[in-house]
């Protein structure tokens, strides 16, 4: 008994009475204490390693590489893709090489504004770069979001989940990717500043206002208001980059405004132009008009749009990607033994449904479950089926049968 109190760490010397905790190895002890610094001492390293791994992954994937991956889960969306991957790489670089040269050239931040109708791909996109960068990354809707001292969430709470979602490691934390879906919603209604205080859209544009461009915020790691006893951290803005998107409903009739304001006469163009292609014109003088403040819009450079999704690319959204869904339910499927397969004709009837109900790819795996919950419920029950073939008519009368078939066509 008295030689196990007599007992000490191994590295520090500290006796079992100094200590609330004395771990015994085959021939040693280590305390709490000196748990606590190897852990520390280990996170160190792996941030260490984390750096170097990300200069080394931007040196080897050039944008042509970035937009290659992309390929891989996104169907469509080239110029999408190309502008991100230039964006992305452009931002990277500059975040390995941080302050001006001798030549007092110093390269500025370019966030990025995504325009595009919902289910076109926007978060997708979003969430595949930070991925492939292996960067922190985090989801916000901004129309949570309200100016200081008011009901809501304050604009730093962003900081805050990308914080844990780095681990609560600052340092990772500054180079990671904030998607802020939405923004939209809080655009400002009309084009004339309201004299009375705009809780939930020209006061939230101008919380983000220094977010965006870089500066020092100072958050609580946990989360919730700030209040003068708690603890907080400080947060550099400056190299992180941040992807807003959009659906700007109705966006395109104020670009096709815009550029049908012509004068008529001999060798006018009066051709309609196609409402399925306008935002391919669209500019910062659009989105103003929308809603977005000039000077919010000037923290975005980076301007870029999303094409709707025809029935070709939602056919191949279902098949072709790394993660496509009909792989996700095959493999589902497979977990019981059995083999589901669809024909080429269901596939272009999921496809249709998401056309009709203008729900884009989101609405996609939603028609899947309409018509294979049944099989989903029934099947790990039995042990006679071995293979399911959806064809046209099971999707159909499945389809038909859901609460998704009663909702009105868009």
């Amino acid at each position: 008994m008295s030689k196990k109190n007599n007992s000490s760490c191994s590295f520090c010397g500290k006796k079992r009475d100094d200590v609330s905790m004395l771990i015994a190895g085959i021939e040693g002890h280590i305390c709490e204490n000196c748990i606590e610094q190897a852990n520390d001492i280990i996170t160190q390293d792996q941030k260490t390693t984390k750096n170097i791994d990300l200069e080394e992954e931007i040196k080897f994937l050039k944008p042509i590489e970035i937009k290659n991956r992309l390929d891989e889960y996104i169907i469509g969306q080239e110029d999408a893709k190309k502008i991100l991957s230039v964006a992305v790489y452009n931002h990277y670089k500059r975040l390995i090489n941080p302050g001006s040269d001798s030549d007092g050239i110093e390269l500025e931040k370019s966030n990025i504004l995504l325009v595009g109708r919902t289910g076109t791909g926007k978060t997708l996109l979003a969430k595949t770069i930070a991925k492939m960068l292996n960067v922190p990354f985090t989801i916000a809707d901004a129309t949570v979001f309200t100016q200081a001292g008011y009901v809501g969430e304050d604009v730093e709470s962003l900081l805050t989940r990308l914080l844990q979602a780095a681990d609560y490691d600052v340092e990772a934390a500054q180079k990671g990717i904030v998607f802020l879906d939405e923004i939209d919603k809080i655009g400002r209604k009309g084009d004339s500043p309201s004299i009375t205080r705009d809780v939930t859209s020209e006061g939230t544009q101008q919380a983000l206002l220094k977010l965006l461009e870089g500066t020092d915020v100072r958050v609580p790691p946990q989360g919730g208001r700030k209040h003068p006893d708690q603890k907080m951290v400080e947060i550099d803005t400056r190299n992180i980059l941040f992807i807003s998107g959009g659906a700007f409903d109705g966006i395109e009739k104020l670009i096709e405004r815009r550029i049908k304001t012509q004068p008529l006469g001999f060798g006018a163009d009066n051709t309609d132009l196609d409402e399925e292609n306008l935002l391919e014109y669209i500019s910062p003088q659009d989105v103003k008009s929308f809603g977005l403040i000039p000077e919010l819009i000037g923290r975005f450079p980076i301007l870029t749009h999303l094409n709707p999704l025809d029935k070709d690319a939602l056919r191949r959204i279902l098949t072709e990607p790394k993660n496509a869904l009909v792989k996700q339910y095959t493999k589902l499927f497979e977990l019981d033994n059995v083999q589901l397969t669809f024909d080429k004709k269901a596939l272009d009837f999921i496809a249709n449904k998401a056309i009709d109900y203008k729900l884009g790819a989101r609405g996609l795996r939603s028609i899947c479950e309409a018509i294979l919950t049944d099989a989903m419920f029934e099947i790990p029950s039995s042990t006679e089926i071995k293979k399911l073939k959806i064809t046209e008519a099971y999707a159909k009368s499945k389809f038909d049968k859901s609460k998704l078939s009663k909702l009105k066509v868009a």
